[in-house]
């Protein structure tokens, strides 16, 4: 027992550690650091943009062999275990923790960038709408939830059906075996942990622009750094006091609170936007996405160095920034899924997302696309941050939107930090499921220092290099994770588990 404390304490001890290293080298140097992570970016950008493409389109055909597969009976859980959550509950739990603040500020400017700039051809034309949208359903859609569904399974497999840690070195075992309980495995959690950190940290950094910009439009607040400082510095507070009310308050009440704000938002644009446009476009791009998913999953373009740097910066950093949220994603996803069947719980995290997303997108970027086309805004144009505004300062009731906007940023802000703090808590203690409040309050500091100085030295740039430097690892840990699952259900399916075993024993005593 007191071996397994100390590796708790090692890793806990190792990542602050680690941490405020970075932090102070941020606030000393950060020139140094903004042009060293420069680097790394390009590094890796340029030389495994291939491996990102293979990886994203082998966790995707990994899912759906799940889905189908003979493994879909088992649960996750003692045979006997019911859901913890309402479905209800358990989405707008799943959505609040896995993209929000990701569909507010992307769901009019991806959309609209590609339409302007697409990877292939001419921009601005009817064709490229359809690209431009296809390619946005491509980055947030079924290959980014089977990516977060397959550690969320690995995940929740072990802690629920094996009583393991719920720690990313847990789901190694069946590989690596006792090795997981000494250096390698604190090496792994410790990954886990800094892939967290800089993936929650970019979602952060974006909303705190988009608050920014949002106050902007509507009172004049000036849009800066400062400015998003002070933001971050009123939601910390916030998010604070959220987490220490524990994941069945605070948590789980922002995230109906964030679904139902959502839904409000999504039908007021569908509404007053161009509503008829708007579905035939989702028609149109969902037969396009369909027929185009392998291709668009795996295209690299060898020959021509603009369109490869096109797929670079945006699906190759989309398949690392899904990576990086997978020990955050994944392990919240897991927490709140107990007693689902692995073929319930993957349909569900697959598919439903997915299609919610596409329907966001179409829907937000689509009106975009309608206003530029037949009005001659300059849509693209906007700032990523203010694009959504842009498109909000020409539909009736605007103004409401926009604070029902800011109003749900700051709660998907909130949700976010306070479920990355959880996990953070839980990374670093053994997988409890309740870490303490002083083990949160740490991780929620550490957490905004840090975005603030990726901010600072890189501004958005910044915050993709740290997302797509530290999922490469993270990339090659999930692989063997996914080895390691098969493995495990196979030896459940043979009735070599020690649980199954118990309870044959035990029947045929009652018998």
């Amino acid at each position: 027992m007191s071996d397994k404390s100390d590796n708790d304490r090692s890793v806990f001890k190792v990542s602050v550690g680690i941490s405020v290293i970075f932090v102070l080298i941020g606030v000393l140097i950060p020139n140094q650091l903004g042009a060293a992570m420069e680097v790394a970016q390009s590094f890796v950008l340029e030389s495994f943009g291939w491996f990102y493409q293979l990886v994203a389109t082998f966790f995707l055909m990994f899912a759906l062999f799940m889905i189908f597969s003979k493994y879909g009976k088992i649960k996750l859980g003692k045979p006997d275990s019911k859901p913890e959550y309402s479905r209800p509950a358990w989405f707008s739990m799943l959505f609040s923790a896995g993209m929000g603040i990701g569909l507010l500020f992307y769901g009019v400017s991806e959309p609209i960038a590609h339409f302007s700039t697409p990877p292939t051809g001419e921009g601005g034309t009817e064709q490229s709408a359809i690209v431009g949208m296809r390619y946005t359903w491509l980055h947030w859609g079924l290959h980014a939830w089977a990516i977060y569904a397959i550690v969320a399974l690995a995940l929740a497999y072990q802690r629920f059906r094996k009583d393991a840690p719920g720690l990313m070195s847990a789901t190694l075992y069946p590989v690596l075996g006792e090795k997981v309980k000494g250096p390698i495995g604190q090496t792994i959690d410790v990954v886990a942990v800094f892939a967290t950190l800089f993936g929650v940290a970019a979602s952060l950094g974006l909303g705190s622009q988009q608050i920014n910009a949002g106050l902007e439009y509507l009172v004049g607040i000036p849009n800066n750094f400062m400015v998003q400082m002070i933001i971050m510095g009123i939601i910390t507070v916030l998010f604070i006091i959220s987490a220490n009310t524990g994941i069945s308050k605070g948590i789980k009440y922002l995230s109906l609170a964030n679904m139902s704000i959502a839904t409000i938002l999504f039908f007021a644009m569908l509404i007053l936007g161009p509503t008829l446009f708007l579905l035939n476009m989702f028609t149109t791009s969902l037969g396009s996405y369909l027929q185009n998913l392998i291709p668009m999953g795996l295209r690299l373009a060898p020959f021509d160095e603009s369109e490869a740097a096109w797929t670079q910066g945006w699906t190759v950093f989309y398949w690392a920034w899904w990576v990086s949220w997978t020990p955050f994603v994944g392990m919240f996803i897991a927490r709140v899924s107990k007693g689902r069947t692995i073929r319930e719980f993957t349909v569900a995290v697959l598919l439903v997302p997915s299609v919610v997303c596409a329907i966001w997108f179409t829907v937000f970027g689509g009106t975009g696309i309608f206003l530029e086309v037949t009005q001659g805004l300059n849509v693209s144009g906007q700032a990523l941050e203010t694009a959504l505004f842009f498109v909000y300062q020409h539909l009736p009731l605007g103004i409401i939107l926009s604070i029902l906007t800011v109003a749900l940023i700051t709660t998907f802000f909130v949700t976010s930090a306070d479920s990355a703090t959880f996990v953070l808590g839980m990374q670093t203690t053994g997988g409890k499921l309740n870490p303490s409040n002083r083990v949160k309050v740490t991780w929620g500091l550490i957490l905004v220092a840090s975005t603030a100085v990726l901010m600072a030295s890189g501004g958005l740039a910044g915050l993709q290099t740290a997302i797509i430097v530290s999922a490469l690892p993270l990339s090659f840990i999930v692989l063997i994770m996914c080895y390691g699952l098969v493995k495990e259900l196979n030896q459940e399916l043979k009735g070599q588990q020690p649980y199954e075993k118990e309870k044959t024993v035990k029947k045929k005593i009652a018998g």
